[in-house]
This record gives structure tokens, C-alpha cells and sequence, in this order.
């Protein structure tokens, strides 16, 4: 997902952390008024989010979704979320997306279709989102990756919507995929 032309690229790039899942870099960059700035980023190499839909919505009814209770120590909460994980070096996001979907559900798919991407937080990251909707689901039991705490939940499309309007879901990469299929007719629910 590239930027504009009118991009600055940095005078000079220096390493501060590398880590097991991203890194930090110091970037110096050009002023508007001739001198320089840094900025500090972080180098992700990208990420899975999979909308799992359990059955189809039927007779005008809203679909489910299975959805995660994760606890996430950096806001210090449990969140509600859809199961997603960060791509391996050299991974395409497919694969990936199948493997986090039955490591954090226990579910595994017929068929994961593209659904997307978008930047997470570009003012920081280049970390880029790639989406897939799940479909024709198969219990096949969870498998997390040591110290993850996990909880599996089907919740309706409808509730989903709820959760989204009253708080309860504040994880962006579980929102913009449910607001976008709903907004689709994908969920038996408009948004």
C-alpha cells in the first residue's frame, strides 16, 4: 500500500530494537523549514484479522460470528475480538490466517476468502491488516501459543453491532471487518 510521491524519504534509518515480532527505528527526516526531525517507528511484518461466520443467515436472521475474549496486557483489559495474528517472515497472509483461526477459535475453514487490508496505525507503523472472511467452520479444537488466554464466543451479527455501538468492541480490527460485512449484507444485518 504505497504513499504519495510527495512522501519524505529518511536522510538516515537507525536500528533501535529488533524483537521477535517487529522493531523499532529512529528516522531522521527533512524539516519543511530545512532542518531535521526524528521519529521513531515501528517495523511490523504485517498481520492476519479473520471474520469467522458460523452458518449463513437464514430466514432474514442475523449470522454468527465467533468471536475472542483476549486478555491484552498493554491496555490492561480482556477484549473482545476477532482472531487474528501476526504473519511469519516470508509467510503469505493466507496461510497465516488459517493457522491463527483454529490457534485462537479451534476452528478450521473451508474456504477463507479476501476480504481487504488497511494500515493499523500509520502515524507509527507500517503494519498492514489483511482481512479474510471464514466460512464452512469445523470444531477442531484450539491450539494457542503459550501465554496466550483466550476465550471462544459465538455472538450474533446483531449483537455484534450492539457491541460495537455501546463499547463493549473497541478492537479496529474487529470493527472495520464486521462494519464492512454488514454494510455488504453478508451478516443478515445492516450497519
Amino acid at each position: 500500500m504505497p504513499g504519495t510521491d510527495a512522501t519524505p524519504k529518511p536522510i538516515e534509518t537507525k536500528a533501535l530494537y529488533k524483537g521477535p515480532k517487529f522493531d523499532f527505528e529512529l528516522l531522521t527526516l527533512s524539516g519543511r523549514d530545512g532542518g531535521t526531525r526524528e521519529m521513531a517507528v515501528v517495523r511490523h511484518p504485517g498481520a492476519c484479522a479473520i471474520l469467522p461466520i458460523l452458518g449463513e443467515p437464514s430466514e432474514g436472521g442475523p449470522a454468527t460470528i465467533v468471536m475472542i475474549r483476549n486478555q491484552r496486557p498493554a491496555v490492561g483489559a480482556t477484549l473482545w475480538e476477532l482472531p487474528a495474528g501476526t504473519i511469519d517472515p516470508g509467510e503469505d497472509p493466507l496461510p497465516c490466517a488459517g493457522r491463527e483461526l483454529i490457534e485462537e477459535t479451534g476452528y478450521k475453514a473451508a474456504t477463507l476468502e479476501a476480504f481487504g487490508r488497511f494500515y493499523t496505525t500509520p502515524g507509527m507503523t507500517n503494519e498492514v491488516m489483511h482481512v479474510f472472511v471464514a466460512r464452512g467452520l469445523t470444531h477442531v479444537g484450539q491450539d494457542l501459543d503459550d501465554g496466550e488466554h483466550i476465550e471462544v464466543d459465538e455472538v450474533s451479527a446483531d449483537e455484534a453491532l450492539a457491541m460495537i455501538d455501546d463499547g463493549r468492541l473497541m478492537d479496529a480490527k474487529s470493527v472495520i471487518p464486521i462494519l464492512r460485512a454488514a454494510r455488504a449484507g453478508m451478516l443478515g444485518v445492516r450497519a
